[in-house]
């Protein structure tokens, strides 16, 4: 009898129901009707009618531009407004040059694939976002690891090689909310000649005079090698840009293939974010409660002994709830009262750190806080 193999569809369909019985399957929600304490639209950007109406202006007076790029920007999708744009945000957080990319995403992974080469090592915190950790796997550089911001672990590392050496962190980290030793980290990569590498993703509108982020906000941005700041975040918008050198921007022109090989971001994109900018310039975010909304949420679940809320101070806070299934269902009960915090789940993060994480934004009320952390305690009691 002749033997058939399995096809594929049917492998898939095995390895995705492994998955459901290990209660890490991953779906696809809508949940746009419930209180969001899950987005990164940390400022409201990406809901203000002010920014919308800016912006739809802009479009008006841009007309002569086709509403798509029609191509990558070394085809047909590059104009003077992308180019004057990178000019003003490189200013704005006080760096030379800026290269934008269509995500940070693709950032990340066209600088840690084409700038470190062969010979150079990279060192990244083991937190870091996938993003790098994709990078990484592309690079031809050699690369590790070194324990969550443990500077101690990174040093004894720096000490044996001798070739070009990068750091790659974040400077706020997106699961637990923490920030990077950033001080610290400079003056150990000036003792080693290492090249600090910095994610600014979840810091970008939100730290810093004009929300140019933690680098800026500490005096530090002529003390490392380059900058990923991302606009799809507190910006509401989309796309992502590199800082550094005027040498680095051309390098990543011509090397980073997710630059190169995609099409660029369309114009109302562009003008998004340039409105952003103009609005973050005028001091709008200063309106944002973090610190009362932070102390709130912190204060409400202190003590509590059915889970534990980080210390983190800015807008990303966690809950760990262990185990896929309790995180699932606390989520599931904060929904069903109006609220959504996302359950992030093993292997997202490792087992026995699954958690809530909830987001805070100029948007939610104390109110609200509260109503979720009493919704949390009911559920975990």
């Amino acid at each position: 009898m002749e033997h058939r193999s399995p096809s594929v569809d049917e492998k898939l369909k095995a390895i995705l129901h492994a998955r459901a019985e290990d209660l890490t399957l991953r779906s696809l929600q809508q949940n746009g009707h419930l209180i969001d304490f899950a987005s990164n639209d940390y400022l409201g950007l990406a809901r203000s009618t002010e920014l919308r109406a800016k912006t739809d202006e802009a479009y008006k007076k841009h007309m002569q531009f086709p509403h798509g790029a029609t191509g990558s920007r070394l085809i047909s999708g590059n104009h003077k407004l992308y180019e004057d744009l990178e000019r003003f945000i490189a200013d704005y957080h006080q760096a030379e040059a800026g290269l934008i990319f269509n995500s940070g995403y693709d950032a990340n992974v066209g600088f840690f694939s084409a700038v470190p080469q062969p010979g150079d090592i990279v060192y990244a915190d083991e937190l870091v976002h996938a993003s790098i950790r994709d990078g990484l796997k592309m690079t031809r550089a050699a690369r590790s690891y070194f324990l969550h911001n443990d500077l101690t672990d990174l040093e004894t590392q720096l000490q044996k090689h001798k070739g070009n050496k990068f750091i790659a962190v974040e400077s706020i980290y997106s699961m637990d909310g923490d920030f990077a030793p950033l001080l610290e980290l400079v003056e150990l990569a000036e003792k080693y000649g290492a090249n600090l590498v910095i994610d600014e993703a979840h810091a970008t509108g939100i730290f810093g005079p004009k929300g140019e982020g933690r680098v800026v906000e500490l005096g530090l941005q002529n003390r490392v090698y380059a900058r990923v700041h991302t606009f799809g975040k507190a910006l509401g918008g989309h796309g992502a840009i590199v800082l550094g050198s005027g040498v680095l921007r051309e390098f990543l022109v011509n090397f980073a293939r997710s630059f190169i090989y995609t099409t660029a971001l369309p114009l109302y994109s562009l003008l998004w974010v340039q409105n952003a900018y103009d609005i973050l310039s005028k001091g709008h975010y200063k309106e944002l409660e973090m610190k009362f909304l932070v102390s709130s949420l912190q204060e409400n679940l202190k003590g509590f002994s059915g889970a534990v809320i980080s210390s983190a101070k800015g807008p990303i806070q966690s809950l760990i709830v262990p185990g896929n299934g309790q995180a699932k269902q606390v989520s599931t009960a904060l929904a069903g009262a109006g609220y959504y915090a996302k359950a992030i789940l093993y292997p997202t993060v490792p087992r026995g750190k699954e958690r809530i994480r909830i987001c805070l934004h100029q948007f939610n009320t104390k109110e609200e806080v509260v109503g979720l952390c009493n919704t949390i305690k009911v559920a975990l009691a």
